[in-house]
């Protein structure tokens, strides 16, 4: 197992045992196996507080001792899964590695995921280990097998990989990056077609550092992230493995919390990258995607590891997990290095919002409105034809319709609408037909009648509605958004360092606290109410880097009700707003039920500024299509206008 560089934190979760006795430990496992059935429980809890350097040592004196076989005894007494993890832990990482590889490329098909996360993840050292254990445990080449089973650019870029000859030198040289960006910039944005060798050369090849700076750089010059590019000029696994390459040079750790995430979320578990994973990592950085994944994920790994698996799986998983970060603990340099470069990305690089619904073409609003008018006229509803019109105009050609409506046939559209369509058919379609602002101001009066306040739907309203629906510090920050008054400049340094004192300072986590905590409450809540949002993300960075938290984190663990989650919510959206709303269209349709009012709600009123984002966000997280979140979860009529809106299929 490597070790950490000299001077390096460990940062693994498992460690050497202590008063460690190979002997000893050989005659429990023994023992544990011996007669009928077997003693999972001691296997488990002695394998996995062992070092891979001590278990080796335990396969050596077992075989000594016994003349036999440990992982083969093992393999015979365990099944399924839990059998699975265990003998990964009993390999050396590089053989582990080449078994997972020859299993990935074995029979029919190939696992290029495996491939891919192996291969992008891995340091020069550790490459040339997994090489030479190929060639040991099967007596074969392990380049000579990748070209056998792969092609294309995705062929080349794996080979490249394979040769371990990343450059390590931290000394960069300016002029170089600048050249590469030129060079890559050439490649993709400004070149007929794509020069996928220029990318294969400069991923495959540059040193960590080098390519960090080189990102960087790029998003200043171009205006987008590296990442958009590859999307926009490379496909299929290509473009995948060049990905994770960009985000394992970013940070490895949170490669890995992507894909621990990835692998437990939604129906069923990928128990094979869950395991590849928890076993490969546990000795190197695994306390570092532990943060990472609670920061992203806003839950720990032990509570999604123990809340999606079961029996001795399970329990060998939470101890290499090693620790449920739930239960507060320190906010790792590591992850807020990370979050520091969240909002870099989120400050520097412009986005272009689009929406999915867009003027119809040869727009004719007479003629829609007798459509609609006979699709209601008579016995039964011609719901299809009503869903076809009304999903493909924009929200201005409605009111035109609603318009002629009334100038033919002397009739509220709207009141047509309503009484020949019912449920949640009937809230989208009528939804859609509302101009924005009286559709936002219809929700929030919704949300504000009958029996308590609904805290989640707040956009813009009238403040004396607010004022005698909501209280404290809570009214206070919806009073001051729905006045409108944030500011529209860029930042200002000197000022966002100022802000970011009195953010700490409020959540009680500055080195010299000054002034009195309500005005201090005063000024936090028109920093994030009023501000900028450029300037609240140059806020954000300058907290981090005064911190060494996320304020994000910090609010969640500090603050409580109705306040925390207004400001989450500020947070989030100034962080990325499609990203906000991604999640809330995921929560509304994920486990048992769907909350069909906050589905109706987020996709009719992004319909027209950013869906079509808020689609790329959906599914860069949780690896599945919003189009295929909605169809797993709607049903009829629903579904049919629900997916016309999603606009198409990613």
């Amino acid at each position: 197992m490597a070790k950490p560089a000299q001077g390096a934190k460990y940062r693994g979760s498992i460690h050497d045992f202590p008063d460690f006795d190979p002997s000893q430990d050989a005659e429990a496992l023994y023992a544990a196996m011996k007669g009928f059935g077997s003693d999972k429980e001691a296997i488990l809890e002695l394998i996995t507080t062992r070092s891979n350097r001590q278990r080796q040592e335990v396969c050596q004196s077992y075989k000594s001792l016994y003349g036999k076989d440990l992982i083969a005894d093992l393999k015979y007494e365990l099944t399924g899964k839990f059998e699975r993890l265990i003998v990964g832990l009993m390999r050396p990482l590089a053989y582990c590695d080449a078994k997972e590889i020859k299993d990935a490329i074995s029979g029919i098909g190939t696992d290029e995921k495996c491939l891919i996360e192996i291969l992008a993840s891995r340091t020069n050292e550790q490459i040339h280990q997994l090489v030479a254990a190929y060639k040991d445990a099967y007596e074969r080449d392990l380049e000579a097998d990748i070209m056998g089973d792969t092609s294309g650019h995705f062929q080349k870029m794996l080979v490249v990989l394979l040769q371990g000859t990343r450059e390590e030198d931290d000394v960069v040289s300016e002029d170089l990056v600048q050249q590469d960006v030129q060079d890559l910039y050439e490649a993709g944005e400004l070149k007929w077609g794509t020069d996928e060798a220029q990318f294969i050369y400069i991923l495959g090849n540059r040193s960590k550092q080098h390519l960090r700076l080189v990102f960087d750089e790029y998003l200043r010059t171009t205006g987008k992230p590296i990442e958009a590019s590859i999307r926009g000029e490379l496909s299929g696994d290509f473009e995948k493995l060049m990905l994770a390459v960009v985000k394992c040079i970013r940070s490895t750790p949170e490669y890995f919390a992507e894909r621990l995430f990835k692998a437990m979320k939604g129906l069923g578990t990928r128990d094979n990258t869950l395991i590849r994973i928890m076993v490969s990592r546990s000795e190197l950085d695994m306390l570092d995607i532990r943060e990472i994944f609670r920061t992203k994920y806003e839950k720990s790994l032990y509570s999604m590891i123990k809340n999606d698996t079961s029996g001795e799986y399970k329990k060998a998983l939470l101890k290499l997990c090693g620790g449920d970060d739930d239960a507060a603990g320190q906010f790792f340099p590591e992850a807020a290095q990370v979050a520091y470069q969240m909002w870099e990305l989120s400050a520097v690089a412009p986005t272009e919002l689009k929406g999915t619904v867009r003027p119809a073409n040869d727009f004719n609003p007479d003629a829609d409105a007798k459509a609609l008018r006979k699709a209601m006229k008579g016995i039964g509803t011609d719901e299809g034809a009503i869903i076809d019109i009304i999903t493909h105009r924009s929200n201005a050609q409605r009111q035109q319709i609603r318009q002629n409506f009334k100038s033919h046939f002397g009739r509220d559209l709207m009141a047509d609408l309503k009484s020949e369509l019912s449920g949640d058919l009937a809230r989208l379609i009528l939804g859609l037909m509302m101009p924005p602002a009286h559709y936002d101001a219809k929700q929030l009066k919704k949300a504000m009648e009958g029996a308590g306040t609904d805290e989640k739907a707040y956009h813009k309203s009238l403040e004396d509605a607010l004022s005698s629906d909501t209280s404290g510090h809570f009214r206070r920050i919806l009073i001051s958004l729905a006045t409108g008054n944030r500011e529209e400049g860029g930042e200002d340094r000197d000022r966002a360092r100022e802000d970011a004192q009195v953010a700490a300072e409020i959540l009680e986590i500055a080195d010299t606290p000054s002034g009195d905590k309500t005005s201090l409450e005063t000024r936090f809540m028109m920093i994030l109410c009023t501000r900028s949002y450029p300037h609240l993300r140059r806020v954000f960075q300058e907290f981090i880097k005064m911190t060494n938290y996320d304020v994000e984190h910090t609010i969640k663990k500090e603050m409580s009700g109705d306040v925390r989650d207004a400001f989450v919510a500020i947070v989030q959206s100034v962080k990325n707003k499609p990203l906000f709303f991604a999640d809330k269209l995921y929560k509304s349709m994920k486990g048992a039920g769907t909350d069909e009012k906050t589905l109706t709600r987020i996709m009719i009123s992004r319909s027209e500024i950013d869906l079509l984002n808020i689609r790329r966000e959906f599914i860069e997280k949780y690896d599945m299509s919003l189009h295929q979140a909605i169809e797993g979860d709607t049903s009829g009529d629903f579904l049919k206008a629900l997916l016309a809106v999603c606009g198409g299929e990613d």
